[in-house]
């Protein structure tokens, strides 16, 4: 089960409400700023670390853009909450703005008081709130997550160079109806298969073809919400049918393209 809300003031400003009893998400990343609350339940958290993190009820995790990760419940019933924003909007309210440590790794904290206050937090964004008071209220929450310690943190450091050199496979990923043959796609960057299957992995936290997935489900986000009938966004980014693109976006949202429509 799952709930959205995306704001009329601020429509890259979305509010989620789900609940889930299985494993639902595939390691992905998303073009957002997100913070997470875990209402009620266990779950794990799998990324860009070694290893797996456990949360448990009133865990706050704050997920930068671009940083790949799964969440999944642990033994259970598992209800949780997301908000998901533009990430520059949300540093010109930070008050370190982009330089803050919330926009360069994964963070989760533990403290008292934070559940309320991202609860709180979503209740604005599904109560469709005015812009000011939607601004006032995030820069506060925004100012308290600066300040308190991290209980953990991960992050993927990608190295500039390693970027620029898959710049031309990723353009190519991500714009290529077709699924690109990945002989191809490792001579756009001067390597071998094997090679580029580890420098992705190393750059991103994904495969070539899981990375691509990943930048259609985003894309088909942004369409869905302005209200792209879904039929016509699978076939904008080339799905075979309806039904694959149904398989792969409930892989990465743990929602149906129409659930998550409205």
């Amino acid at each position: 089960m799952a709930e959205f809300w995306r704001n009329t003031a601020l429509p890259h400003l979305e509010g989620r409400r789900s609940c889930q009893e299985n494993p639902c998400y595939r390691p992905h990343a998303h073009d957002t700023f997100s913070i997470g609350l875990i209402d009620e339940g266990n779950s794990i958290l799998s990324g860009p670390i070694d290893g797996t993190i456990r949360l448990t009820t009133g865990d706050v995790i704050l997920i930068p853009s671009g940083q790949v990760h799964a969440c999944n419940p642990d033994k259970g019933r598992w209800l949780y909450q997301m908000i998901h924003m533009d990430q520059g909007w949300a540093a010109s309210l930070a008050p370190a703005g982009q330089s803050s440590d919330l926009f360069a790794q994964i963070t989760v904290l533990r403290h008292p008081d934070l559940p309320g206050h991202i609860a709180n937090l979503n209740a604005l964004v599904f109560a469709d709130g005015t812009r000011e008071r939607i601004e006032a209220t995030f820069t506060s929450v925004l100012g308290a997550l600066e300040s308190l310690p991290a209980t953990y943190t991960a992050g993927t450091n990608a190295d500039p160079q390693l970027l620029a050199r898959l710049r031309p496979v990723m353009e190519r990923l991500r714009y290529d109806e077709a699924n690109p043959v990945l002989d191809e796609l490792a001579a756009l960057a001067g390597m071998s298969r094997y090679q580029l299957d580890r420098a992705m992995r190393r750059a991103t936290g994904l495969t070539p073809m899981a990375w691509r997935q990943n930048a259609r489900i985003i894309h088909a986000r942004h369409l869905l919400r302005d209200g792209t009938p879904i039929a016509e966004t699978a076939y904008a980014l080339g799905f075979t049918d309806q039904s694959h693109f149904h398989r792969v976006f409930r892989a990465h949202v743990a929602a149906t393209p129409g659930a998550y429509q409205g």
